[in-house]
C-alpha cells in the first residue's frame, strides 16, 4: 500500500515515515504543499496524511486541488488545531477523517486502515485465521488444531495484533502502542515476556512455529513451510 505524507515537521514526518514502512507500507514524503500536491497529483496513492499548516500551500487548499481533479484517494488530516469549527472545514474540504496533535501512532495506523476499508468496501471481520490457528473476534475464542487455547486479555489483545498483520513484521515500539497504549520504553522487556508467555499457548505444544523473531526489528506471525 503506497501512502502520500506531506507534513512540514521533520521529527512528526520522520516518526511516520518509520511507522508506516514498519507497518509495510511505501511512503512518499512532501515536506510542503506545493510539493506534496504535485505528488498527489502525478502518482497513484492509496492513501494521505496531510498536515493542515504546510508552508508553500496550506493543507486545505490542498485537499481541495485533490478532490477537483476526481482523487478520491481517503484522506486523513493531521493538525494541533482541534476545535469543532477544524474539524468542521477540513472534513468540509474532503478531509475523511481528523488527527489532532498529538498522536499516537498505532492510532494513525488504525484509523488508515479503517478508512482503506470503507474505501474498498471490505467488511470486518469477525474470524482471523493464520494456517491452522483461528481466533474468533466475537466469542473471543482461540483454536489450534481443534485444540482450544485460553488466553488473558492481554495475550488475547497481543495475538489479535500478530494476526491483522499476518505476514508483516511488527516492531516492539508499535506493540507497545497498540496493545498497551503507550510508548515503548526500551528499559523494559514487558513485550518480550508477554510474547514468551504467548509462544508457550500458541507454539510449543505444536511442530510447526508461527511466531518468529526477527532479530533487531520485531516480530512476525506466519506460517512457515
Amino acid at each position: 500500500m503506497r501512502t502520500l505524507l506531506i507534513e512540514d515537521d521533520i521529527k512528526i514526518a520522520s516518526f511516520i515515515e518509520k511507522g508506516l514502512k514498519a507497518a509495510g507500507f511505501a511512503v512518499d514524503h512532501a515536506p510542503n504543499g506545493l510539493d506534496g500536491l504535485h505528488l498527489a497529483l502525478t502518482e497513484p496513492y492509496d492513501a494521505a496524511i496531510i498536515d493542515l499548516m504546510l508552508p508553500g500551500l496550506d493543507g486545505l487548499a490542498v485537499i481541495e486541488r485533490m478532490r477537483r481533479e476526481k482523487i478520491n484517494i481517503p484522506v486523513i488530516i493531521l493538525s494541533a488545531r482541534d476545535s469543532i469549527d477544524d474539524r468542521v472545514r477540513g472534513l468540509g474540504a474532503g478531509g475523511d477523517d481528523y488527527l489532532t496533535k498529538p498522536f499516537s501512532f498505532s492510532e494513525l495506523l488504525a484509523r488508515i486502515h479503517a478508512l482503506m476499508r470503507r474505501a474498498s468496501g471490505a467488511a470486518e471481520p469477525t474470524r482471523l485465521r493464520v494456517g491452522n490457528l483461528a481466533m474468533d473476534l466475537i466469542s473471543r475464542e482461540v483454536v489450534r488444531e481443534d485444540r482450544k487455547i485460553d488466553l488473558q486479555p492481554r495475550e488475547f489483545a497481543l495475538l489479535e495484533y500478530l494476526m491483522r498483520n499476518a505476514e508483516r513484521v511488527v516492531s516492539k515500539t508499535m506493540i507497545m502502542e497498540h496493545v498497551w497504549d503507550y510508548h515503548f520504553d526500551p528499559m523494559t522487556n514487558v513485550v518480550e515476556a508477554r510474547i514468551s508467555r504467548l509462544r508457550n499457548k500458541i507454539d510449543k505444544p505444536f511442530e510447526r512455529k508461527l511466531i518468529h523473531t526477527i532479530r533487531g526489528v520485531g516480530y512476525v506471525l506466519r506460517e512457515t513451510r
